[in-house]
C-alpha cells in the first residue's frame, strides 16, 4: 500500500487472509485469548479487594466469538485500506519467482498470470515447525495457531516448549480452568532472559498453578486406549511419563519461502531458509527486497513495521535508512508482563563492560501495590563510566508500557540520573523508576 500511495502502480499477491501473522495467527488472536483469561484471574481475585462475586464459570465457546470479532475487526480495516488505496491491485493466490523480476501467480479461482515488476517485496511471513519426536506423527496435536482455535476446554494440556508462546498460552488456558504442564529441554524458561528473570516468571507460573518441568527432553508421545496423550519424557531424576488430554507443540517458526521457487530469481537464503538481507533489507537479487519474519530479524510485529519505515524511506524520500543500531524491544505477554529492550546483565557482563546495575521489586513500587499486583521486579544495565541505560527488564504489572520509558531514554542518549531525578505524576507506574535508579547507589 505504500508504494501505490507514493504513486507507484501496485500489485499485493495475498493468500486471501489479507493480514500479517499478527492478525491471523499471533500477537492480535493471542492477546485476546490471554485477555479473557486475565479476566477469569481478576474475577476469581474479587474478594482480595472487597468485591463478593460468587464462582466464577468459563465459556470458551464465548470466548472464541470474542476473539474472532476482534480479529475480524482488525482484518475488516486491513481490507478497506486496501480497497480505499488507488493503484493498488489485489490478487487472492501464491506466486512463485520466474525470475529476480517476474512472478508467476495462481489464482484461487484456478487461474495464472504472470507479472513483471522494478521491485518485489516478500513479506510472507512463518509458520509453526515441530521437533522430531518419536510418534508425534500419529497423534493429534496442537500448534500455537490451533490452541488458539479451541472451543473445548483442555482439562490437562501439556506444553512442549518453554519460550513465550508457550508461556502465553499455558498461563492463559491455567486461568480458565485447565491443569497445565510445561515442558522445557534446557535448565529454565525464557533462556534467552537473565537467570533471576527466567527464575522469577517461573515462580509466577507456578504461583498461578501451572506446572513446569525443566531440563526436562520430550523422548516420545503416542495416545491411549482411552484417547488420552502420553508423553514420554526423560531428566536428571529419570524417566516418566506425563499423560494429558491435549499437547501443544511450540518449538519455534519457520519462513514461509519453500514453494517461492526462490532460487530462479537468484535469491539466497540461510541454512534455516530465511531470506538473506542487508541493511537496507536488500536480497541478493537486485530489485527484490525481504520484510518481516522471512528475513530472519526479531519475529515481532514492530520489527515487520520497522522494516516498512525503512523501505518506504528509501523508496519513496530517497533517503539511506538502514537496520543499522536501531533498538528491539519485546513483551511477553504473561501476567505480570515482561518487557525487556537492549542488553541483558549477562550479555553485557560477558561482552566485559564495566556496568553498574539498579533493581527494584515490585513489591517496593506504590502504584503495584495498590492494584495488589505485587510480583516481580525491575531491572536496568548502565554503564558505569557513561551513566548511559545499557539495557532494561520490566517484569510487572504494565511491564511493556514502563518498559517504553526506559527505551525512549536509551533513544536519546539520557543518563540514568536524568530519570532518577525526574519528576514524575504520583502515584503512577512510572515514577517508580525514581526508585530504580536510587536503588542503584545504595
Amino acid at each position: 500500500m505504500v508504494s501505490a500511495r507514493g504513486g507507484l502502480a501496485t500489485a499485493l499477491i495475498d493468500d486471501g487472509q489479507q493480514g500479517a501473522n499478527s492478525i491471523n495467527a499471533g500477537a492480535a488472536p493471542s492477546n485476546a485469548l490471554i485477555a479473557s483469561a486475565n479476566v477469569a484471574r481478576i474475577a476469581r481475585r474479587a474478594a482480595d479487594f472487597g468485591v463478593e462475586t460468587g464462582p466464577v464459570a468459563v465459556d470458551l465457546r464465548k470466548i472464541q466469538r470474542r476473539r474472532h470479532a476482534v480479529m475480524e475487526d482488525i482484518r475488516s480495516g486491513v481490507k478497506q485500506a486496501i480497497s480505499d488505496t488507488p493503484g493498488l491491485t489485489l490478487l487472492e493466490g501464491n506466486a512463485s519467482f520466474a525470475d529476480a523480476s517476474t512472478l508467476n501467480v495462481e489464482g484461487r479461482d484456478g487461474g495464472t498470470r504472470q507479472l513483471r515488476g522494478g521491485r518485489i517485496f516478500i513479506n510472507t511471513g512463518a509458520h509453526p515447525v515441530l521437533p522430531q519426536l518419536r510418534g508425534l506423527a500419529d497423534v493429534h496435536y496442537l500448534d500455537s495457531d490451533s490452541a488458539m482455535a479451541l472451543d473445548q476446554l483442555p482439562s490437562h494440556l501439556l506444553v512442549l516448549g518453554g519460550g513465550a508462546a508457550g508461556l502465553e498460552l499455558g498461563q492463559a488456558f491455567c486461568r480458565l480452568g485447565a491443569r497445565v504442564s510445561i515442558v522445557e529441554r534446557q535448565g529454565r524458561l525464557l533462556p534467552g532472559e537473565d537467570r533471576d528473570v527466567a527464575a522469577t516468571v517461573a515462580q509466577i507460573l507456578r504461583e498461578d498453578g501451572v506446572e513446569i518441568f525443566l531440563e526436562t527432553i520430550a523422548t516420545s508421545v503416542e495416545t491411549d486406549t482411552e484417547g488420552r496423550i502420553r508423553l514420554q519424557v526423560r531428566n536428571p531424576a529419570g524417566s516418566r511419563v506425563l499423560t494429558g488430554s491435549h499437547l501443544l507443540v511450540i518449538d519455534g517458526r519457520a519462513p514461509n519461502t519453500s514453494a517461492m521457487n526462490l532460487q530462479a530469481a537468484g535469491i539466497a537464503v540461510d541454512d534455516q531458509g530465511y531470506v538473506r538481507v542487508n541493511e537496507r533489507l536488500e536480497t541478493s537479487a537486485p530489485g527484490v527486497y525481504a520484510l518481516g519474519d522471512v528475513n530472519g530479524g526479531p519475529p515481532f510485529t514492530h520489527m515487520a513495521q520497522d522494516d516498512l519505515r525503512i523501505v518506504r524511506a528509501n523508496l519513496l524520500e530517497n533517503s539511506r535508512a538502514t537496520t543499522a543500531g536501531r533498538m528491539c524491544p519485546y513483551t511477553v505477554f504473561i501476567d505480570p508482563a515482561l518487557g525487556r529492550v537492549g542488553l541483558t546483565e549477562a550479555e553485557a557482563r560477558c561482552q566485559g563492560r564495566d556496568v553498574r546495575v539498579a533493581r527494584l521489586p515490585m513489591s517496593k513500587v506504590a502504584r503495584a501495590v495498590e492494584l495488589n499486583e505485587t510480583r516481580g521486579f525491575m531491572k536496568a544495565v548502565v554503564d558505569a563510566a557513561t551513566g548511559r541505560i545499557l539495557g532494561a527488564t520490566v517484569l510487572g504489572v504494565g511491564g511493556g508500557e514502563v518498559l517504553a520509558m526506559l527505551q525512549i531514554a536509551m533513544m536519546a542518549n539520557m543518563p540514568y540520573t536524568s530519570l532518577r531525578d525526574g519528576v514524575f505524576a504520583y502515584p503512577t507506574l512510572a515514577e517508580s523508576l525514581n526508585n530504580l535508579f536510587t536503588s542503584m547507589e545504595k
